[in-house]
C-alpha cells in the first residue's frame, strides 16, 4: 500500500519569492485605495485616520518590477540587516572564546550538594540569553555539556533541553529588549524603543516562574540514580573569561541607555556590539585575523536571517508601490471593527502564530506585518504598543513547537529527544504561556499601555 503524499511546507524564501509574486499579482486585481495620514504631535507619529479610505487610480506592479522589491526591500531593511549581522558576528566571537562551554560546569561545581538549583539558575542564565539577544543557534554547542552534567544530577535529558531552550524561548518572547524581536517590531511600529519596558518585564517574570516550576517538577518527577562515573566536566572559568561576560554585559547596559537616553537607534547599537566583538576576541587572544574570521563566521551563519529579513521587507514594498496596503487594511477593519477591541487583539496573536510557521525569521515577520497591523490597529483604537505585543506571544512563542524552527530541531537532535516528545512536554505549557500573553494584552488595554 502507497504511503499518503507529507505536506511539505516550502522553503521559506521560496515562500516568500512567491509572496512578492503573489503581492504583485494582487495590484492588477485589488483596487488600490488610500487612507488619509496625520502627524500626531503627542507621539511624533504618522498615523491613519479614521473613516479617510478613498479609491485612487490603479498602479500595478509589472513582474521585473516585482523582482527589483528584493534588493529595494534588502536596502529599505539595512539598518535592521545590519545589526543582525553584526550581533550574530560579535556572539560569535564569545562563543569561540570557550566562556560560555566553562561556565555552565562551573556553576555545577560552585552548587554542589544542592544540585535541585541547577535548574533554575541555569534556566535563568539561558533566559538571559533569550532575553538580550533571542539565543537559539548558540545553544547547539552547549547541548553535549549539559547532557553530561543531567546524567551526573540524575535528570533526564529533557530537563537539559528545557532549561536550556525553553526557558532561551521564553524570555526572547516576553523580553522587553531583545533587538531580534521586541525592538526591531517596535521600530516597525513607529514605537519608541524600549518603550513598556516595565510593563514586560513584570509578564516575564511570571513566565519564567510558569516554566522554571513546571521544569522542576517534571525533573522531580522522572529523576532516576545519579551516573556515578566520573565525568570531565571541563576547565573552570578564568578571569579572561569573567571579563569577556562583563564586557557582555556592560555592552547591553550600555545599549539599554543609549536607546533611552542618547537617541540611540539600530546603526548606533550596531556599532557598539562591533566594538564589544572586537574587544572580546582581543581580550581572549585571538588576534586581529582570529577576531576578523570568527566575524566572518558569524555573518556568514546569520546571511540566511538577513534574507528572510530583505525578502519579507520586498512584499510590503510590492504592496506599498501597487497602492493596495491600504485596501487590504480596509478589508481587514470592516469584519472586526464590531469586535472588541481584546478580541482583535487576541486575533492578531493567532495571526502571528500561524505565519510563524511559513515565516521562521522572528525578525523578517516583524517586518512583514508589522505596515499592515500598525495602520489596523490605529483604525481600532488599540495602541501600537498591544500590536507589538501580539507579535512577541504570537511569533515569539510559537518558536518553541514549531518545526520549521532549524534552531529548535537541531537542539533537539542534539538532545536525542524527538519532536513529538518534546511537544508532549511542551505544548501545555505553551497554552499556558499563550494564555498569559493574553492576560498582558487586556491588561495593556485596559492601562492605555503606550
Amino acid at each position: 500500500m502507497s504511503e499518503s503524499p507529507r505536506l511539505r511546507v516550502p522553503h521559506p524564501l521560496a515562500l516568500l519569492t512567491g509572496c512578492v509574486i503573489i503581492a504583485a499579482l494582487a495590484s492588477y486585481v485589488v483596487p488600490a485605495g488610500q487612507f488619509d495620514r496625520r502627524d500626531d504631535e503627542v507621539t511624533g507619529r504618522t498615523v491613519v485616520v479614521p473613516g479617510t479610505y478613498q479609491t485612487v487610480p490603479s498602479d500595478p506592479v509589472g513582474p521585473f518590477d516585482a523582482m527589483v522589491a528584493l534588493p529595494v526591500g534588502m536596502a529599505d531593511a539595512a539598518s535592521v540587516i545590519f545589526l543582525v549581522f553584526l550581533i550574530g558576528g560579535a556572539f560569535t566571537v564569545v562563543d569561540e572564546t570557550g566562556t560560555l562551554r566553562r561556565a555552565i560546569p562551573s556553576l555545577i561545581r560552585a552548587l554542589k550538594g544542592r544540585d535541585i538549583l541547577v535548574i533554575p539558575i541555569v534556566s535563568l542564565v539561558f533566559a538571559t540569553g533569550g532575553v538580550v539577544e533571542n539565543m537559539q543557534e548558540e545553544m547547539i554547542p552547549l547541548i553535549p555539556v549539559l547532557l553530561i552534567l543531567v546524567r551526573r544530577l540524575g535528570f533526564t535529558p529533557m530537563v537539559a533541553v528545557a532549561m536550556s531552550a525553553g526557558a532561551a524561548f521564553v524570555g526572547s518572547a516576553y523580553s522587553p529588549i531583545n533587538p531580534f524581536q521586541v525592538l526591531i517590531a517596535q521600530q516597525a511600529a513607529e514605537v519608541e524603543p524600549l518603550s513598556g519596558g516595565l510593563f514586560r518585564i513584570v509578564f516575564l517574570i511570571f513566565a519564567l516562574t510558569l516554566w522554571i516550576g513546571a521544569t522542576m517538577r517534571y525533573a522531580a518527577a522522572t529523576r532516576i540514580a545519579p551516573e556515578e562515573a566520573e565525568v570531565d566536566l571541563g576547565d573552570t572559568l578564568t578571569g579572561r573569561d569573567w571579563i569577556v561576560l562583563g564586557l557582555v554585559g556592560t555592552t547591553f547596559a550600555v545599549m539599554v541607555v543609549g536607546v533611552r537616553d542618547w537617541g540611540w537607534d539600530f546603526e548606533q547599537m550596531s556599532a557598539a556590539f562591533f566594538i564589544m566583538g572586537v574587544l572580546v576576541g582581543l581580550i581572549a587572544r585571538m588576534g586581529v585575523t582570529g577576531t576578523a574570521e570568527a566575524y566572518v563566521r558569524g555573518f556568514r551563519s546569520m546571511a540566511y536571517a538577513a534574507l528572510l529579513i530583505g525578502f519579507a521587507r520586498a512584499i510590503t514594498t510590492v504592496l506599498e508601490q501597487g497602492l493596495i496596503v491600504d485596501t487590504l487594511v480596509n478589508g481587514m477593519f470592516t469584519p472586526l471593527e464590531r469586535l472588541p477591541r481584546l478580541a482583535s487583539a487576541l486575533g492578531m496573536i493567532v495571526t502571528q502564530a500561524l505565519i510563524h510557521i511559513p515565516v521562521p525569521s522572528l525578525s523578517g515577520q516583524a517586518v512583514l506585518t508589522m505596515p499592515v497591523l500598525v495602520p489596523l490597529s490605529d483604525l481600532l483604537g488599540l495602541s501600537r504598543q498591544v500590536v507589538v505585543l501580539a507579535f512577541q506571544y504570537g511569533g515569539g512563542l510559537c518558536d518553541m513547537i514549531t518545526p520549521t524552527n532549524g534552531a529548535l530541531m537541531a537542539i533537539l537532535a542534539a538532545g536525542g529527544i524527538r519532536y513529538e516528545e518534546w511537544m508532549k512536554f511542551t505544548f501545555p505549557l505553551y497554552l499556558a504561556l499563550v494564555a498569559l500573553g493574553a492576560i498582558s494584552i487586556a491588561i495593556a488595554i485596559g492601562i492605555d499601555l503606550q
